[in-house]
């Protein structure tokens, strides 16, 4: 009779506290430990290869370099051997007897001494198998053998089936004891998010060609357009622009891209579909099957980053899984994954299964991964994706752990607050980290700020619905201060810090925001011209960008867009990219140099942003406009004003004073202010009454619009109209 494997879950109580969980060298031996507390017995299984298929290959071009049988006969038994194995079961239990994949040793794993408290087995193999790839045999009470990869793997082979035993120091690139962290000050955190491929795969952005695409499209420091010496593109570009933290999309192992196939063939995705946590995907790596190659590179990425002066913020999805059939259900049946009343497997996630982030073990899993990415690849920060699906008291502990590793950096840490679905674990008293349990999560663990989002562009799932820049001035003016003071005195949210809020108005999921104003303010029907940015159609369009850019990069909190944002980067309305088209996703650096104005834009909101401490958590006070449309305020030093109508508008210096400072129309102001300019005893002006400075999620802050104002002694305002060629 089988085993119900989520009742035989629920009996568990066994928890191990150790670091020592997967394959670790201690000098001339070796030991697996695993934790599996209902498995009756546990094999590891030794191999020379990291899968079948390259097994399969060496065998047939052995065959046709030693002539040793016919032409014939060999490609019958070529076809024969293929026919056998299907590469998508590799691993599994159905091939455990195949001779032509037999590993070359296998070892019994025994009983922890205290297995009842503990529920891990162990082995020491007297030998130093560095290099070598496993994976375990696991038989239940049931007769049921399940074959799995090591959910504590540190390395892997191709396509992440089998993992690998591996000397983390030999994978160290040069120079790798002396990477440090960038020291960015609070105020000049901005983040720009991209992906692996997206951000080199452009044949023209001077990346060498074997590059394009991978972790070592990051090590080259002076690309150019073309090669051409003149447009900057990839971390030149970086530099130029003056962003301080790149965050990059999942670049741990991931399910849904075959690294086997030849690098034009893979196809694409985001990648948020884990497979490998703690395993960087092979398929950014010039030689997916060598375990250890992915490993070093992915260091040489982060270690050219940090070169540049950019901290590397990674991309986290411990919510959920690529499949059920994971690697954790496979070592533990019914534990790691949430089930309904019924035993199914919930899905919150959208992608049908949840990870119990509540379970001790999953628990423990996801805070040491953490680290171990922290302490092992220099990563200096996360971003959770779905972190509504998290429990509170998991993000506690992973914020704990980063800050127990004791090495002086001040880690970011900031997730989604929201989940995909509604799941039966919203509906327990288990405290998920959602917008509705901001005020209890730790003051140092931050959250995407949708109310930001939306109020400034329009509504991110109704594409026809536009925000205070595109079209709504007059429903959202009312919103836009809250808007930039954080929310942290407006009823929306829980009581929070200005500093926990990720303030964006685009990122990887939904629409660009070029494309969300092109649909909206094309009235749902934009043209070719309109998302290709052609000269003299979209003049509007860039008007909203920017002020859209102002509102983001003078807001309190930390200051977020995607890749491409500053120079109207289009996905043609796709709403949905993550599994292409390439065209969609890939950053087209002529772009960047047809679109430069709007790039100094940014460029120069982020330069103001960072002269300023007062832009990160200072304290907005409202100021009044002659348009009811028209929101200013004064935030330390600097006037922030946005004007989304068709007339210039005075900002005044007092309620009862006269216009002090004109808006020129569809633009925005930051400028130095001159003493004086609020007048606090006017009732109803503070738009916050109390200073969140110190207090940030690693560090934050910023300054204004022109340096031409940027004079600390000027006695008025000078707009900034920047002509649209």
């Amino acid at each position: 009779m089988a085993v119900n494997p989520v009742a035989m879950a629920q009996g568990i109580t066994a928890e191990y506290h150790g670091d020592d969980l997967g394959a670790v060298l201690r000098g001339d031996s070796t030991v697996f430990s695993l934790w599996a507390p209902t498995a009756a017995a546990v094999t590891v299984r030794l191999y020379r290869k990291g899968s079948d298929e390259e097994v399969m290959r060496e065998q047939q071009q052995k065959a046709q370099r030693n002539s040793l049988v016919s032409d014939a006969f060999a490609a019958g038994a070529a076809t024969a051997t293929v026919a056998q194995i299907d590469p998508a079961t590799v691993g599994d239990a159905a091939a455990l007897e195949s001779r032509a994949f037999a590993p070359f040793a296998t070892y019994e794993l025994a009983q922890d001494r205290n297995f009842a408290h503990t529920g891990v087995w162990r082995v020491q193999v007297p030998e130093n198998l560095n290099g070598v790839y496993y994976d375990y045999a696991l038989q239940f009470d049931d007769g049921t053998v399940t074959v799995s990869a090591d959910p504590w793997a540190k390395a892997a082979g191709v396509n992440g089936k089998r993992s690998m035993v591996i000397d983390l120091a030999s994978t160290d690139p040069n120079g790798w004891k002396n990477d440090h962290t960038p020291q960015v000050p609070a105020n000049k955190l901005v983040v720009w998010e991209t992906h692996v491929v997206d951000f080199s795969a452009d044949p023209r952005s001077g990346v060498p060609r074997d590059h394009c695409g991978t972790f070592l499209g990051f090590t080259h420091p002076d690309t150019t357009l073309d090669s051409a010496g003149v447009t900057p593109t990839c971390v030149n570009y970086l530099k130029n622009l003056g962003v301080t933290c790149v965050q990059i999309e999942p670049m741990y192992d991931y399910g849904s891209v075959d690294e086997a196939a030849p690098r034009a063939e893979r196809g694409y995705n985001w990648g948020y579909d884990p497979v490998n946590y703690n395993v960087p995907e092979g398929s950014y790596s010039t030689d997916p099957f060598d375990g250890a190659v992915r490993i070093r590179e992915c260091k040489q990425m982060v270690q050219a980053l940090h070169e540049a002066g950019i901290k590397v913020i990674m991309d986290v999805v411990y919510n959920h899984m690529y499949t059920t059939d994971n690697w954790f259900e496979r070592t533990v049946p019914g534990y790691f994954c949430r089930r309904d009343s019924n035993g199914a497997f919930t899905n919150g996630s959208g992608c049908g299964c949840d990870m119990a982030s509540e379970k001790p073990m999953m628990r423990k899993f996801i805070a040491d991964s953490v680290a171990y990415w922290a302490k092992e690849y220099h990563i200096d920060g996360f971003r959770f994706d779905l972190m509504g699906l998290i429990d509170v008291d998991t993000m506690t502990q992973v914020r704990q752990q980063l800050e127990a590793l004791g090495d002086g950096k001040d880690y970011i840490l900031y997730g989604e607050p929201w989940f995909a679905k509604d799941t039966p674990a919203n509906h327990t008293e288990l405290p998920l980290s959602t917008n509705a349990n901001l005020d209890h999560l730790d003051e140092h663990v931050g959250a995407f700020c949708d109310a930001s989002r939306d109020t400034i562009k329009g509504h991110v799932h109704e594409k026809l619905q536009p925000g205070y820049v595109n079209g709504a001035a007059e429903k959202f003016a009312p919103f836009m201060i809250d808007a930039s003071d954080g929310w942290r005195h407006s009823t929306r949210l829980p009581k929070h810090r200005a500093s926990q809020m990720i303030q964006y108005v685009s990122s990887h999921d939904d629409l660009t925001l070029w494309d969300k104003l092109c649909i909206t303010m094309r009235a749902g029907k934009p043209a070719a011209a309109d998302y290709d940015a052609q000269t003299g159609a979209v003049d509007d369009i860039i008007a909203a960008n920017r002020i859209a850019a102002a509102a983001v990069l003078t807001s309190a909190g930390l200051p977020f867009f995607l890749s491409g944002e500053e120079f109207g980067r289009t996905k043609h309305g796709n709403a949905n990219s993550y599994n292409g088209p390439f065209e969609d996703n890939v950053i087209f650096w002529e772009r960047a140099e047809r679109m430069s104005w709007l790039v100094d834009t940014y460029r120069t909101l982020i330069a103001q942003r960072g002269e300023d401490p007062a832009f990160a958590d200072g304290v907005r006070f409202a100021v009044p406009t002659d348009d009811p449309r028209v929101v200013a305020f004064q935030v330390g030093s600097h006037l922030v004003a946005f004007n989304p109508t068709d007339r210039p508008c005075g900002v005044r210096a007092g309620r009862h004073s006269a216009a002090s400072y004109v808006v020129p129309a569809h633009d925005y102001l930051v400028a130095q202010a001159r003493a004086g300019l609020v007048d606090e005893a006017d009732e109803g002006l503070s738009a916050a009454a109390g200073d969140d400075s110190g207090n940030n999620l690693g560090a934050n802050s910023s300054s204004a619009n022109d340096s031409s104002t940027n004079d600390p002694g000027a006695n008025n305002l000078n707009s900034i109209k920047v002509t649209i060629a």
